[in-house]
């Protein structure tokens, strides 16, 4: 591994040693921050509650409101604990962002991306995986079903996130309404195996393997152009320069000066000589190409000019450019396409892809005119400034992109629950208020403070050694591969594709930790139905308290 692309500890399956990476480390203030966001959390629930009591104006259902409130939340907590820390694992990992930091920019980006693009109204999950309009569902078993896979999805993410796996929220969600609208519907006999759209189990199954075989081979692609093209090339440099310092020294060691000036530096060397010509004491001769001294000073001449031709920030002048405007441009399509889908914008197609040629363009100045900055800088320094840069901007896009699109998993069952109880009636879609998305935000932030340092240490070294560049890469690889899917309509997980990125480019490295992966890939498989038993065992229990 070389200079520019070390990582900050060695990978290890176990995560308790893995939290030994400093970025997270606990240190005295952790307290205030734990005091903080306990506060925080305390306050949102009770005026949330407060604010739902209100809003449904049923005093029959204030119970079975307020457990609703509750299990929402604890799952919006164990998102973010899971699903935000598998996102920013790559830059905490890479040492460029610490976990405070990482914390304050997934709070101003999630809840902005929540509030900003979450939606109005969702999809109530009615005619989803389980069609349960299928059905003569009564409006409280419905309210039932959609607990109970609160319960079960938040559930399996804890311990999931304890475990330090990072695994797919919503297959966690889709696995709690399927094992208890399969219970309610055996008890009942409403329904049976025939309520599931077994179809789509089957594209989660797809997914499994699909999703990071695509992150992987994208990542792959992407890291090793920037291996070749960018870190090979400072490598070259580098063992260039050290040649050119050692043949300097080599120099000055065969070219002693007189006695005189053996007890002085260079710059005392420089200042007197200067001194004596201004005061004309001494009369320059003319050079004699013979003379030991000439050449001396050719050599070093030499030597300098060689130093001046290695032109050693090329790669970052030429390269990184390129890789921000394609990353700028990819990233402003996720948010055109996936991440802003819900305010409905109504530009065209032309019209994204104007703003897609604009803003990469913007990016392409911006890094070019960033890098010629940093040519004062050390090389390997100057390498892992730009990369940090890109990293934190591809991190703050992601972070949009999830609170815009991943709060539904959280969101989407609970405010169903919330039209239910108001309405009295099982509707197709349910109007999303402000302060429930407000909210949730709160608590994916307050998870990923609480439970997400194993998530982040998995993801950020645990199954390969991070650097800005390999982490940028592999987080643009898994933008790239969801927007992809997306547009043509493929079963992806994007949990599934950031995890087969972060293996991509350790793959690139040799230094892909397999053993940590295979119990990833197991809870990828079990997520589903160990979610599903929880929700049919948590259907039946609720439905006899309530």
């Amino acid at each position: 591994m070389n200079s520019t692309e070390g990582g900050l500890v060695n990978s290890s399956a176990d995560s308790g040693s893995q939290l030994a990476t400093p970025a997270l480390q606990r240190d005295a203030t952790d307290r205030w921050w734990h005091l903080t966001f306990s506060g925080l959390m305390a306050a949102s629930l009770t005026l949330f509650t407060v604010w739902s009591l209100n809003y449904v104006d049923q005093s029959q259902h204030v119970i079975i409101l307020v457990a609703a409130v509750l299990l929402g939340l604890f799952m919006a907590f164990n998102i973010g604990g899971n699903d935000v820390a598998n996102s920013f694992g790559t830059s905490v990992g890479a040492g460029t962002l610490t976990i405070k930091q990482a914390l304050l920019i997934a709070a101003v980006f999630e809840v902005s991306g929540a509030v900003i693009a979450g939606g109005s109204v969702t999809d109530t999950v009615r005619s989803g995986i389980v069609d349960l309009g299928a059905i003569d569902l009564d409006p409280m078993q419905f309210v039932y079903i959609m607990m109970a896979a609160l319960l079960g999805a938040a559930i399996w993410l804890l311990v999931a996130t304890r475990m330090g796996w990072p695994v797919s929220t919503t297959h966690s969600i889709i696995g709690g309404i399927v094992g208890a609208a399969l219970t309610i519907g055996f008890t009942t006999g409403t329904g049976g195996m025939e309520m599931v759209q077994w179809n789509k189990i089957g594209q989660i199954a797809i997914s499994w393997v699909l999703s990071p075989v695509l992150g992987g081979l994208f990542a792959w692609l992407l890291f090793g152009f920037i291996k070749k093209y960018i870190l090979g090339y400072n490598e070259k440099v580098d063992a260039a320069m050290l040649e050119i310092k050692k043949s300097q020294e080599q120099e000055r060691a065969a070219h002693t000066p007189h006695d005189g000036f053996q007890r002085i530096t260079d710059l005392q060397a420089d200042a007197y000589a200067n001194a004596m010509l201004r005061k004309k004491k001494f009369k320059l001769k003319k050079l004699d190409p013979e003379a030991p001294e000439s050449e001396y000073y050719r050599q070093v001449y030499k030597l300098d000019q060689q130093a001046k031709r290695s032109d050693s920030h090329r790669a970052l002048e030429v390269y990184v450019p390129i890789l921000a405007a394609f990353g700028a441009a990819l990233i402003a399509a996720m948010l055109l396409f996936k991440g802003l889908d819900n305010l409905e914008l109504g530009i065209s197609t032309m019209g994204n892809i104007m703003i897609m040629v604009m803003v990469a363009a913007i990016a392409w100045v911006s890094v070019s005119v960033f890098a010629r900055s940093l040519q004062k800088q050390e090389l390997s320094r100057a390498t892992f400034t730009i990369f940090a840069w890109l990293q934190v901007f591809t991190a703050a896009a992601f972070a949009f992109s999830h609170g815009a699109n991943d709060i539904a998993n959280a969101i989407g069952p609970f405010v169903a629950i919330l039209d239910v109880l108001k309405t009295g009636v099982i509707g197709d879609e349910a109007i999303v208020p402000m302060p429930a998305l407000i909210t949730f935000g709160i608590a994916l932030i307050v998870g990923l403070w609480f439970v997400g340092r194993n998530v982040i240490a998995t993801v950020g070294h645990g199954l390969t050694k991070m650097h800005p560049s390999s982490g940028f890469a592999a987080e643009l690889a898994a933008a790239g591969v969801v927007m992809a899917a997306s547009v043509l309509g493929l079963p992806v997980s994007s949990t599934h594709i950031l995890i087969g990125a972060v293996l991509g480019v350790g793959i690139v490295n040799h230094s892909a930790n397999w053993r940590l992966m295979r119990p990833i890939a197991l809870a990828w498989i079990i997520t589903l139905p160990i979610s599903a038993a929880i929700g049919s065992v948590g259907v039946l229990a609720i439905s006899a308290i309530f």
